[in-house]
């Protein structure tokens, strides 16, 4: 595509809003947790929604809130500010076995074994980063028969950090020997673009298949796509 493009070696991805259609996905996953947070007060978990970005009535998510981008920890911390009474680690572990469970609701957004394979095909290293826990990102990873093409996952309890801050693309490039001017990363929400940012990518790749808009990714992508069924046409 251009000079840039023609640099990149490694793509890493954020999941959630990325590789799966986040309102699809999320949306009954985000009741659940709330409802949990609650202990079965449907009007307490409207109120907990609405304070983690989420509007109960409609179930658009705002970019960039907890529900976008936060770990289960961030997650959970915003519920009991917001009314939970669940203490923190409980609700922690709660939240991370729901995100756990909810693989096998997920929604992808695109023939996920197949996209990835022509990306290898074309002598890419891929990986996936998310504010997941590891144990849902190798649960996807599974179901959807990506084993052979991932060659690195990072949850934000795999110990390389959090976004946004640079710890996952560093982990990348040391287990694939790229540099990070060699890395494009590819997400939904500003969390992921600015750790682009904060690594010293070589590019970040926005898309709408999740939390994000072009007018809430635009000051941070260089690119903004359809869904990363277009990176077929970036990477050629």
């Amino acid at each position: 595509m251009n000079e840039k493009t023609d640099a990149i070696k490694g793509i890493l991805f954020d999941k959630d809003g990325t590789l799966i259609d986040y309102d699809l996905s999320w949306a009954p996953v985000n009741r659940a947790l709330a409802l949990a947070a609650a202990r079965g007060d449907a009007v307490l978990a409207d109120r907990l929604l609405s304070a983690c970005g989420m509007d109960p009535v409609s179930g658009h998510v705002t970019p960039d809130s907890l529900l976008a981008a936060g770990t289960a920890a961030d997650i959970a911390k915003g519920l009991i500010e917001a009314g939970s009474t669940v203490p923190l680690a409980a609700l922690t572990r709660e939240l991370d076995d729901i995100f756990a469970a909810s693989v096998e609701m997920s929604v992808p957004v695109t023939d996920l074994s197949a996209l990835f394979s022509r990306l290898k095909a074309k002598g890419l290293k891929l990986g996936i980063a998310s504010s997941d826990n590891e144990r849902s990102i190798r649960a996807l990873v599974q179901r959807f028969g990506l084993d052979d093409h991932v060659d690195f996952i990072a949850g934000y309890d795999s110990g390389h950090g959090s976004k946004p801050e640079p710890g996952m693309i560093i982990g990348f490039c040391a287990a694939t020997g790229l540099a990070p001017t060699e890395v494009a990363m590819v997400g939904d929400n500003n969390h992921d673009l600015i750790m682009a940012r904060n690594a010293g990518a070589g590019l970040a790749i926005g898309v709408l298949t999740g939390t994000g808009t072009k007018e809430s990714l635009g000051r941070f992508s260089d690119h903004c796509l359809m869904s990363i069924s277009q990176l077929d046409e970036m990477f050629v």
